[in-house]
């Protein structure tokens, strides 16, 4: 199965994606039983896979591509927690808890996405000791991920404050050349924003002003900063 050039893996045995960093690098035994009872799907860009409120009904573990996470207020406002990236298991707080879905899961480009039921994965992660113990490892970096979006956004002391955070923490692992860091980031300044927390007529102008400044720009879909000490000055003590 193909979609906009994503090749769908079928088998998660004998699967060439998988790396140390990934919810499935799990033993072979482990990895027999997922494969059972999962179920392999492309989605295109802009999918909505789960909605927060939902009740659950099963994870998704992210294969390929990349996903936001976000939240929305009842006056309609969203605030994207994170980016999740290829490895990561979605939705699994509330398949373990009963609870309801606590965010909503959108592709930002064609994905795959491995489906497991609620009661089958409950089996599964009490069967598989190892499986168990990265559903653990998993949680407590998405709580990790949380305390860093309410100390970020709750003790900022300007919106600029947080957009250098988001530039810097962005391009930490980008190709650096002569000082110059580029990085690729493929987000609209819509979705920057509500990472940010902010609106997006205040991220152009944030980015006209860095650009014009020396410190930062977004060309199409690539971050140059051309002065990190610049935008280390405007981080809070």
């Amino acid at each position: 199965m193909t979609m906009s050039g994503l090749h769908c893996v079928e088998s998660c045995v004998n699967c060439h994606l998988r790396s140390r960093s990934f919810f499935c690098d799990l033993s072979p035994n482990s990895i027999e039983a997922f494969n059972k009872i999962k179920h392999a799907a492309v989605f295109p860009e802009h999918a909505v896979v789960l909605v927060e409120g939902q009740s659950p009904w099963g994870i998704f573990v992210l294969c390929q591509g990349r996903a936001k996470l976000s939240t929305t207020s009842r006056d309609g406002k969203t605030l994207i927690i994170r980016i999740a990236e290829a490895g990561e298991v979605l939705g699994l707080h509330a398949v373990i808890t009963g609870g309801p879905y606590e965010l909503t899961v959108e592709t930002m480009q064609p994905c795959q996405l491995d489906f497991v039921g609620r009661d089958d994965m409950l089996r599964f992660l009490k069967e598989n000791a190892d499986a168990g113990l990265h559903a653990i490892q998993h949680l407590a970096r998405d709580c990790s991920d949380s305390y860093g979006v309410a100390r970020t956004i709750g003790l900022s002391h300007s919106v600029s404050e947080r957009f250098a955070r988001f530039l810097l923490d962005t391009s930490a692992d980008g190709e650096v050349t002569n000082g110059t860091v580029r990085v690729r980031l493929a987000m609209t300044h819509e979705e920057i924003s509500q990472l940010v927390g902010t609106s997006r007529e205040t991220i152009t102008r944030l980015l006209s002003e860095f650009r014009r400044n020396a410190m930062a720009e977004l060309k199409g879909s690539t971050l140059i900063i051309r002065n990190r000490p610049a935008l280390k000055s405007l981080l809070g003590a």
